[in-house]
């Protein structure tokens, strides 16, 4: 018996970062193999509901009997936990992880950026990331506007805890349609479990049924100043709310701890294990 468990759509993923065409001996042969992985595993596991409803559809008949549990990308809440100290009157606009991937929405980012630079000359944005910096810096600023109200650093994995407690909120943009319909973003877990709201686009998983249900951060419609200028104002009135930053921890608690994540895959394992003779 095996367990198959999705990282996404894998195969709609690496289409939409370029990296395999549509059609391909190779896209083909990776369509082939996620088909048997669904249908002859004992168990799929997926990081999220969108994904599951999406395969039951291409799949129909095929995998009415299939088990399926969705298991989101956890996150270690006692390393990422609220700050309780006192906050920069400014606000810190905040980005991690990797934004030259092909799934990431630097253009939508930079508009961000710009909008809330323009409208709000005391936020500052910080930007912690592996990837070449001065290519995301000219992509961003590239009329060196922002100045050094934009930083751009990498840093130890140890260390990022400590520096998102420090933002206002996180900002992630992200491909999306089907290519994502599959993804949690894990910067979103750590993002919440540090008792931070987040700005997120629409058509990446479970993300905007999340925020919507839970009140913990802003959608935004596009990448144009009028939407941007629109998310921006909501933002700020949400960050009125005392009880935000609770919520925030409360909904990583609630869906992406740790916790929940390896008693879900206990419970997956140790039925598996009751029904199969070895």
């Amino acid at each position: 018996p095996f367990i198959f468990d999705m990282r996404a759509i894998w195969p709609e993923e690496l289409i939409t970062a370029g990296r395999i065409t549509r059609g391909s001996l190779t896209h083909h042969a990776i369509l082939k193999i996620e088909k048997s992985c669904l249908i002859n595993s004992d168990w799929v596991v997926s990081l999220t509901k969108a994904a599951v409803g999406y395969l039951k559809f291409k799949y129909h008949k095929k995998l009415v009997n299939q088990n399926f549990t969705v298991i989101p990308t956890c996150v270690d809440l006692e390393r990422f936990s609220p700050y309780f100290g006192k906050r920069s009157n400014s606000l810190i606009h905040g980005c991690i992880g990797t934004i030259l991937s092909g799934w990431f929405r630097l253009d939508w980012l930079a508009s961000w950026i710009r909008v809330a630079a323009l409208h709000d000359p005391n936020s500052n944005f910080k930007i912690i990331t592996r990837d070449d910096a001065k290519r995301i810096r000219q992509e961003i600023d590239p009329y060196n506007q922002i100045k050094n109200r934009l930083f751009i650093e990498p840093m130890l994995y140890k260390e990022i805890p400590n520096a998102l407690r420090m933002h206002s909120f996180s900002v992630m943009f992200f491909t999306d349609g089907l290519s994502k319909i599959g993804s949690a973003p894990t910067r979103l877990a750590e993002a919440l479990g540090c008792g931070i709201p987040v700005v997120v686009n629409e058509g990446v998983g479970d993300l905007v049924d999340i925020v919507k249900k839970y009140n913990i951060g802003v959608v935004v419609k596009g990448k144009g100043e009028k939407h941007m200028k629109k998310a921006f104002q909501e933002l700020k009135n949400l960050l009125l709310d005392p009880e935000l930053s609770d919520r925030c921890y409360n909904t990583a608690s609630d869906i992406f701890s740790l916790t929940l994540g390896t008693n879900a895959y206990n419970e997956i394992y140790s039925k598996i294990l009751k029904k199969k003779e070895f």
